[in-house]
């Protein structure tokens, strides 16, 4: 199985709170003997649009056809003003023309994915950005299944903290190491890879 990991933190490089969250996720899917690519978001150029190929062409279309390649599909995020990130919405929005070939009576180009999110906070909102992107993922004909999100609200979190990767990592691997197996155990287990 091969999951991507579509990374929605602002920041182009360097160490962020999601980008250390989706790192620790990746561990645990690899654990699971599932392939694992993370794609950060902020380092492509993705053009406003409700199309997988707009006029002007941008990164999208190649972001598109590693969705397609994946078994898995999962959106990790920062909290901003309780929704998910900006970058998470360009993708939303891009992806938007599946729903109108599934109105149009035909079948969703991801049907059979799975589909999870990663969530990192300072404050409440996880369960609402969890709701609004399984509700985008079912629309599309992702499947949501048990466990799929791993959500991390922490005060460490907060904007002006600035923590190390492997101070991020040390905390995440002593509070979330069961919820992170729990995720990457039931991808596997829908997905053929454990019984």
């Amino acid at each position: 199985m091969k999951a991507i990991i579509l990374l929605g933190t602002l920041k182009e490089n360097g160490t962020s709170n999601t980008a250390a969250l989706a790192d620790f996720a990746a561990g645990y899917l690899k654990k699971e003997k599932i392939e694992c690519e993370i794609l950060r978001l902020a380092e492509h150029e993705i053009g406003r649009g409700t199309y997988i190929r707009m006029e002007k062409p941008d990164g999208f279309p190649a972001i598109y056809k590693k969705i397609l390649e994946a078994d898995i599909v999962l959106f990790a995020t920062p909290i901003w003003w309780n929704s998910h990130s900006s970058e998470i919405q360009r993708i939303i929005e891009r992806l938007d023309e599946v729903y109108d070939i599934i109105n149009e009576g035909k079948p969703s180009p991801l049907d059979g994915k799975l589909g999870g999110v990663i969530i990192t906070g300072d404050s409440d909102g996880v369960e609402h950005v969890t709701g609004n992107i399984a509700n985008f993922f079912c629309s599309i004909g992702i499947t949501v299944p048990a466990y799929a999100s791993l959500g991390v609200i922490w005060e460490g979190h907060g904007k002006q903290k600035k923590q190390t990767k492997s101070s991020l990592t040390r905390y995440y691997e002593k509070e979330y190491a069961s919820d992170a197996a729990s995720m990457a155990k039931s991808f596997a287990r829908l997905g053929g890879l454990k019984k």
